[in-house]
């Protein structure tokens, strides 16, 4: 089981990320368009320096939806090897089985 303080701060950037979504594609819609002037897109530039950092998407890692593990994550099914053989060995994922040789 993960630190909940981390799996915490994570749903925080998770909700930061959505609140300032909108704001941010529009800052750099306008600091990419090379139609306009120098100074308007710098000045979109720091706007955008300006919102929080852990509001970028990039800063949210995908942890597992059971355990809260970082590391070892399948982005299809949302959770971590370790939780999917976990269910897999009780019964709860149709068509898998432990292999065995």
């Amino acid at each position: 089981m993960a630190k909940t303080s981390a799996v915490e701060r994570n749903r925080k950037r998770e909700r930061l990320a959505a609140r300032h979504a909108a704001k941010r594609a529009r800052l750099k819609a306008v600091a990419r368009d090379t139609s306009k002037p120098v100074e308007e897109r710098f000045q979109a530039q720091l706007k955008l320096a300006q919102l929080p950092r852990n509001s970028a998407p990039s800063r949210i890692r995908n942890r597992c939806e059971i355990t809260g593990r970082p590391r070892g994550f399948y982005r299809k099914l949302r959770m971590s090897r370790i939780a999917l053989r976990e269910l897999a060995s009780a019964g709860f994922v149709p068509g898998m089985i432990k292999s065995s040789w």
